[in-house]
C-alpha cells in the first residue's frame, strides 16, 4: 500500500480512537466534552496525570483498555506520520537534484517503461550512457527514488513527459512498455520531437513491427523471439551461442564486439585494412563493416577500404577496442 494512502488511513483511525475514548467517557462517567477528551488523550499518549475524571469500576475498565489498545496505536501513526514528513524531505531533495542533473543531460537514453525488460535494459547500459526512466507505477517510483536513479514521472506518450525527459538533447529512446500501441505513440511522438534521435521499440506482437517502423523507429525487437531464438540456438549450436556472449555486457569479459564509426577526419578514412594497421595496432578483429548506404560487408579482406561514416564491428579486449575508437574517430593517428 502507497505511504500517503497508510498513512490516512491511520490518522483516520486515530480520529476514531479519539473520538470512541470521548464518547466513551461522556456516556460512563457524564464527564464534559473537554475533560473527556483531556483524559483520552492523556490516556493513549501514556503522559499519565492522574485521574483528571472521577473514576468509576466501569471507568477503570473502559481506561484499562483504551490504554492497552489506544497507547501503542498512538505511537504507530506517530511513527508513520515522522517517517512521511522525512521521506517527504528526501524526495524534496533528491527532487531538486534530479532537475539539476536533468537540465544538464545531453546525448542521453531515454527509457520509458522500468518493468521487467526496461530494468534489465537500464543494468545492461547504465555505466555506458547517461539514462533517464520515464515511469508511472507508484511502487515503481519509490524504487527508482531508493535507488536514486535518474527519472521523470509521468506519460511517456505525452510530448511534455518527453520534453521534460530532454528529448531534444537525447542520443536514443528505448520504449519498453508492455502495451504495443503505447510503445507506438511513444515512437510517434518522440519521432516529431527529434528527428534526429534514435529510437529502438519493444513489439510483442509481429504484425505491430511494421507499424512501429513506418512511423520512425529504427530498430524495432521482440522479447518472446529473441529469447525463443537464443535458447533454440544454445539447444542446436552451443559453441556458436557461446560466441555470441561474448558480446553480452553482463559477463564483463575483457575479450568484446564493439562497433565504432569512422569519422571524416580520421585517420583509418581512405585507407584499406592492410594499410591501416588496425591488427597490428589493437590487437582487434573486424568481423565486419557497415556502409553509410546500409550495406554490410562480411569479413572483409585485407584490400577492403575503409571509408568515411563507416562501422567498424570489431571483436578485441575492452581497451585496445577504446584505441580503436579513438583512431576511428581522428583523436589518434599513427
Amino acid at each position: 500500500m502507497p505511504r500517503r494512502k497508510l498513512l490516512y488511513i491511520g490518522i483516520l483511525w486515530l480520529l476514531l480512537l479519539l473520538f470512541g475514548g470521548t464518547s466513551g467517557y461522556i456516556i460512563i462517567e457524564s464527564a464534559d466534552f473537554l475533560d473527556a477528551l483531556f483524559m483520552t488523550v492523556i490516556t493513549i499518549t501514556t503522559i499519565g496525570y492522574g485521574e483528571h475524571v472521577p473514576l468509576s469500576d466501569q471507568g477503570r475498565i473502559f481506561t484499562i483498555f483504551l490504554a492497552l489498545g489506544g497507547a501503542g496505536y498512538f505511537f504507530y501513526v506517530l511513527a508513520l506520520v515522522s517517517e512521511f514528513i522525512v521521506s517527504q524531505t528526501v524526495e524534496n531533495l533528491w527532487g531538486k537534484k534530479m532537475e539539476k542533473e536533468l537540465a544538464k543531460l545531453k546525448n542521453h537514453c531515454i527509457l520509458c517503461g522500468f518493468g521487467r525488460i526496461g530494468r534489465n535494459i537500464y543494468e545492461f547500459i547504465k555505466t555506458e550512457i547517461p539514462v533517464v526512466v520515464i515511469e508511472r507505477d507508484p511502487e515503481v517510483i519509490k524504487e527508482l527514488l531508493e535507488r536514486k536513479i535518474l527519472f521523470i514521472e509521468g506519460d511517456a506518450t505525452l510530448e511534455e513527459t518527453l520534453i521534460k525527459a530532454g528529448i531534444e538533447r537525447a542520443k536514443a529512446l528505448v520504449a519498453a512498455l508492455g502495451e504495443d500501441a503505447e510503445n507506438v505513440y511513444i515512437t510517434i511522438t518522440a519521432r516529431n520531437l527529434n528527428p534526429n534521435l534514435y529510437i529502438l521499440s519493444r513489439a510483442d506482437h509481429p504484425k505491430v513491427e511494421k507499424k512501429l517502423y513506418q512511423v520512425g523507429a529504427d530498430k524495432v525487437l521482440s522479447p518472446y523471439i529473441i529469447g525463443a531464438r537464443k535458447m533454440a540456438l544454445a539447444l542446436l549450436k552451443p559453441n556458436v551461442m557461446d560466441f555470441m556472449e561474448l558480446a553480452s555486457p553482463e559477463l564483463k569479459l575483457s575479450l568484446q564486439i564493439e562497433e565504432v564509426i569512422v569519422a571524416p577526419k580520421s585517420f583509418l578514412a581512405g585507407k584499406t585494412l592492410a594499410q591501416s594497421k588496425i591488427r597490428d595496432l589493437t590487437e582487434a578483429i573486424i568481423l565486419a563493416i557497415k556502409r553509410a548506404d546500409g550495406t554490410m560487408v562480411f569479413n572483409p579482406s585485407p584490400s577492403t577500404t575503409i571509408e568515411e561514416y563507416d562501422v567498424l564491428i570489431a571483436l578485441g579486449e575492452k581497451e585496445k577496442l577504446e584505441t580503436l575508437d579513438k583512431l576511428a574517430q581522428g583523436k589518434l593517428s599513427f
